[in-house]
């Protein structure tokens, strides 16, 4: 039996709606008591670069943008070989009770601490040991993370003349905008409404080029290997951690959201029109292990697969990073914060539809290298996935081959195209619309990469202000340029010498582990500030986190990274296993001393700015 996909999304957005109704307004009066009286990091320590109050739409679209990285979009695709229904239960549940708390509350907490990193809050809230350990934890996580998200979109603008040239193009786009809002017209209402505007109509031109330029005599210059697009990846990174915020980052990001959600709106739209089947079932045989995308049994693996849209320790960071130093006003961390994750979920749930409307032996040859596939097409088919569609798509979307190109990105933007295509009028468009998928992943992905990349520049400056003053100044050039080499150096290594099989694993467990972290320190926060009653909010999902992490920690060392002696990767697990062990410890005893035995505490919250 086939399931229409229109009553899910209903029931989804449905869900979603009642939580930021009612479960998030709870959690800002009652958990955070938001205060717009309270003077935010943006107007006290205003420098006009890396402080400075912005627009709430504006710092949404940059929230939004920095977080929604290649998690929601690639994780979902490839724990489709579980079948649907996994990934669904665990994006929506997830969400609503874990991701979107998580990214509220640390953005609150940052918020009330002078715009902090999540690794100076570990020391200030728990203790100085176990915030260094979480210092060094989080930094190495972060780096993990950067090469995820790194090779994701490197894999998507390889050998891709047509993406290129499309992601390319935003960054003079984001620059004019940048000037024209900011610093041309003075950031009014008005400059900012025509900025857009005038941003959002050279996007699709760029879009609409891109496929002159791909057919054109100089097509060849945007044509370039995965080690070339690396370096270029982390030449944008370097600079976009650099630049002020204004410039680059935020203009960029803003532009970057309004595709995204007009692409995902367009996609739900698709959806309702076309109204697609999931051809996928809800459960497949790979549920007990030996799925060739995904090796492992369900449970853990579809909690770490799907490393973002249900909840991501990298959006601590973004939490803890760019967002608190540019919020105006406290009550729009509702909004930004719980409100932004629930909208993230919502592209990983499209995401899951996407792939799962493929046929199943289509998406498996798409997600599975060629040679591998061979071995299996034959228990493939005895499960009953024998219908087959892939060289017409082949054809179709203009590719030399669509199928062994793994890693999630390519599956998706067939999955996608698909439904754009079967909408009325909209079927002799089958390429464009591919490669509008393609460049919609790779503006998904490359935000959070420019937004991460300034997260890290932030904490080495952090660290190295231990032992240069200087260097803790985010304003100081010197300091801000050596620091975003340390940053940018590690990922792209990373990135040069693994594959989506090595480093995406990691990353997904990782990203959790640092959602751990987090949630740690978020705990630790509301105990400080005498919000003891409401700390179940944020001990509820560690818990569950804490477990998962642990047992896919022991799993990948013990069935995946020692037998196939990847013992890089088996010694950053064990590394990250025993750093969350201690931070859970540090942050149980100060839980105790403070909740039980009553001990002083100076809180986060202390600091009310003055002007």
């Amino acid at each position: 039996m086939t399931l229409n996909a229109v009553p899910i999304l209903i029931a989804v957005l449905c869900i979603y709606a009642i939580a930021y109704r009612y479960y998030s307004a709870f959690i800002a009066a009652k958990v955070l008591a938001l205060d717009d009286s309270r003077v935010t990091p943006a107007h006290q320590f205003n420098d006009g670069s890396n402080y400075t109050p912005t627009n709430k739409y504006v710092l949404w679209g940059h929230h939004f943008a920095a977080i929604s990285g290649p998690g929601p979009l690639i994780g979902p695709v490839l724990a489709a070989q579980f079948g649907y229904l996994p990934g669904l239960i665990w994006l929506v549940i997830g969400v609503v009770l874990g991701g979107a708390v998580h990214d509220f509350i640390v953005l609150a907490a940052s918020m009330r601490s002078g715009g902090k990193s999540l690794a100076e809050i570990a020391r200030r809230e728990i203790d100085r040991v176990t915030g260094t350990v979480a210092t060094v934890a989080i930094l190495i996580i972060l780096i993990v993370a950067l090469a995820g998200v790194g090779l994701a979109v490197i894999n998507a603008l390889a050998e891709s003349p047509w993406g290129l040239f499309t992601i390319a193009m935003t960054i003079p786009i984001a620059l004019l905008m940048g000037m024209y809002m900011f610093r041309w017209r003075g950031g009014t209402d008005r400059a900012i409404k025509e900025g857009t505007i005038i941003g959002v109509i050279l996007l699709v031109l760029a879009v609409v080029f891109g496929e002159v330029v791909q057919n054109s005599s100089f097509g060849h210059y945007f044509k370039y290997d995965k080690t070339a697009i690396t370096f270029m990846v982390a030449g944008y990174g370097f600079v976009a951690s650099v630049l002020p915020v204004w410039l680059l980052l935020a203009p960029r990001d803003y532009l970057s959201s309004y595709m995204k959600l007009g692409s995902i709106a367009f996609l739900a739209i698709g959806i309702f029109a076309v109204m697609p089947t999931f051809k996928m079932p809800a459960t497949t045989a790979f549920i007990h292990g030996g799925g060739p995308i995904i090796p492992g049994k369900v449970f853990p693996f579809v909690f770490i697969t799907i490393a973002c849209g249900a909840i991501s320790g990298f959006h601590a960071l973004i939490s803890s990073g760019t967002t608190p130093k540019l919020i105006d006003k406290e009550t729009h961390a509702r909004p930004i914060g719980y409100g932004a994750m629930l909208c993230e979920s919502i592209v990983g749930v499209m995401a899951l539809i996407a792939a799962s409307s493929m046929f199943p032996h289509d998406y498996f040859q798409i997600n599975v290298p060629v040679e591998a596939f061979a071995k299996i097409d034959a228990n493939l088919r005895a499960m009953g996935f024998d219908q087959s569609n892939l060289e017409a798509l082949t054809r179709a979307v203009g590719e030399e081959r669509l199928a062994g190109r793994t890693g999630g990105a390519v599956s998706l933007a067939v999955g996608m195209a698909q439904i754009f295509s079967a909408i009325p009028g909209m079927s002799h468009l089958m390429s464009y619309w591919y490669h509008f998928a393609i460049m919609f992943e790779a503006l998904f992905i490359l935000t959070t990469v420019d937004a991460g990349t300034r997260v890290a520049r932030f904490m080495m400056q952090e660290i190295l202000g231990g032992v240069h003053k200087k260097f803790a100044q985010p304003d100081w050039l010197p300091g801000a340029i050596i620091a975003s080499v340390l940053a940018v150096v590690p990922w792209t290594y990373m990135i040069l010498k693994g594959s989506i099989a090595t480093i995406w694993p990691l990353f997904g467990m990782a990203n959790q582990m640092l959602a751990c972290v987090a949630l740690c320190v978020c705990t630790t926060f509301l105990i400080n500030n005498g919000k003891v009653r409401y700390a179940w909010v944020t001990i509820l999902p560690l818990s569950f986190i804490a477990v998962i992490e642990m047992t896919a920690g022991y799993q990948n060392i013990t069935l995946n990274y020692w037998p196939k002696q990847m013992y890089l990767n088996t010694g950053i697990t064990a590394c990250l296993m025993v750093g969350l062990v201690i931070v859970i410890i540090g942050s149980a005893r100060k839980w105790y001393r403070v909740a039980i035995k009553g001990e002083p505490h100076q809180p986060a919250m202390m600091a009310t700015a003055t002007n």
